[in-house]
């Protein structure tokens, strides 16, 4: 699962073999921090996400419940306040709107 945050873009995927914890990977330096205060983060070069946490999964979905509490802009891409983040994910937003309009990507 693709999360795009405000200040974090994350990838959240099962990778534990009794299912109690979630693998967490970010490829910004403090991306992880920002939505999962306290995790223990491990940096890679090894793999594609840099960073990467084992969080525990009820954490992770009360975490991401409280974002979608805290939401209070009407436009998710102006809440986007660092100017290259904004830029890519204006990327993803222009590929996904091109994907919509059954354009080439």
């Amino acid at each position: 699962m693709w999360i795009f945050l405000k200040d974090a873009f994350l990838s959240i995927v099962d990778k534990d073999e009794d299912g109690t914890t979630l693998l967490v990977r970010a490829r910004l330096e403090g991306d992880l921090e920002r939505a999962f205060p306290g995790a223990d983060v491990h940096e890679t070069h090894d793999h594609d996400y840099r960073y990467r946490a084992q969080v525990d999964r009820e954490t992770v979905a009360q975490a991401l419940a409280d974002r979608v509490r805290q939401v209070d802009y009407p436009n998710f891409k102006d809440s986007v306040r660092d100017p290259a983040r904004h830029a890519a994910y204006m990327r993803v937003w222009e590929v996904m709107y091109r994907y919509q309009q059954g354009r080439n990507f």
